[in-house]
């Protein structure tokens, strides 16, 4: 897994197992992060905007080594062999994701090739997750809630899976698999990193620890305009990316109030971010909330998120606390995403992403 935050590859060694396809335990028995380094990360963040398609030709590949390098690693460090796994499940780097809309349909592009996944690793790999459920007429995203569902499922009471990466996600799940519902809240660590980036020249790439936010103040005037982005008042099944808060949206705040101190403007983002945050959760009021992503190392962030929540008498918890690391918590969804694909059942929630119907997701490459 590599998301939006672009920071490096997230590797999760899972052990599953089913009693029904509906009705499984997962065990994950080992985690590395492979950071990318400064060029990489260039690289991506191209490929984000406007480039050649030989620059995305070729970082499909490159990707596709380094995601390969990534499984053998992981192997290397517990000891285990490519003959000892079943298969690779792959979500790739975002590049662009474009959400259908009443006018037209969407797509999403997924990169770092399967192929040569599979072929390096000798593994029979499942790639390319969201374009099915595109397909579907769906939005492509979330599509974590089927995993969060059988994993995190209490038939007594409604918990809430947040996710905080670039974008921040929620999966609302309800005693039953029909009434699960999850979306994009709209932005979580991407427009604050950007502020970042920007105001210390590239020099830091994000807000450790939330310090940056902790040391200055919010502005309430850009805050309450920032609230009115029409994307705030969708309602679900709804799905945002860089493509709408990324660069050039920071990059107009940083114009457009340039008498404002760079460390307020960093300092609201992050208000912005908590505030959209906490008021979706709270709007489904349930009894705990379950965090996970890198955004939870943002302690100013997570800070004014845990004091609304605490309002409404909701309980905040990190997922550490059921035996799954916050950095490996999605790629472990996408290994019950891949499971499903091998068992031909369906791995996505039309109720979550608006699809015509609930599909089998992903793309099997063999390794021969």
């Amino acid at each position: 897994m590599s998301g939006t935050s672009h920071d490096g590859i997230d590797s999760a060694l899972a052990e599953i197992r089913l009693a029904t396809i509906n009705d499984i335990s997962v065990k994950t028995l080992a985690h590395t992060h492979t950071p990318y380094t400064q060029s990489q990360k260039a690289d991506i963040r191209e490929a984000f905007g406007v480039c050649s398609s030989q620059h995305i030709c070729r970082l499909n590949f490159t990707l596709g080594n380094l995601f390969a390098d990534a499984a053998l690693a992981i192997l290397k460090a517990t000891g285990l062999h490519c003959s000892d796994i079943d298969a690779i499940s792959s979500h790739g780097q975002t590049i662009y994701h474009i959400p259908p809309d009443k006018h037209s349909l969407g797509s999403t592009l997924q990169i770092a090739d399967s192929s040569v996944i599979a072929y390096k690793t000798g593994i029979l790999t499942i790639s390319d997750f969201r374009t099915k459920d595109m397909a579907a007429m769906g939005h492509g995203a979330p599509l974590v809630p089927l995993a969060d569902y059988l994993m995190f499922c209490d038939k007594t009471q409604t918990r809430i899976l947040l996710n905080i990466g670039g974008m921040a996600n929620i999966t609302v799940v309800k005693p039953s698999m029909e009434e699960t519902i999850a979306f994009d809240t709209g932005p979580g660590n991407a427009l604050i990193d950007e502020a970042v980036r920007i105001y210390t020249n590239g020099k830091l790439q994000f807000d450790a620890l939330g310090e940056i936010a902790k040391a200055a103040k919010p502005s309430d005037s850009i805050l309450d305009e920032l609230l009115k982005h029409p994307y705030f008042k969708k309602s679900p099944p709804k799905s945002t990316g860089r493509e709408t808060f990324g660069n050039a949206y920071v990059e107009d705040i940083f114009k457009r109030y340039s008498n404002i101190s760079p460390k307020d403007i960093i300092c609201t983002l992050t208000h912005l971010s908590a505030y959209t945050i906490a008021e979706a959760i709270i709007r489904h009021n349930p009894s705990e909330v379950i965090a996970s992503g890198g955004g939870i190392k943002n302690r100013a962030l997570m800070e004014l998120i845990n004091n609304a929540l605490a309002k409404k008498h909701i309980a905040l918890n990190y997922i550490d606390k059921y035996g799954i690391t916050s950095e490996s918590k999605e790629a472990v969804c996408f290994a019950v995403l891949g499971c499903r694909t091998l068992n031909m059942v369906h791995g996505n929630l039309k109720n979550c992403t608006g699809a015509k119907d609930n599909v089998v997701l992903g793309k099997i490459t063999f390794p021969m």
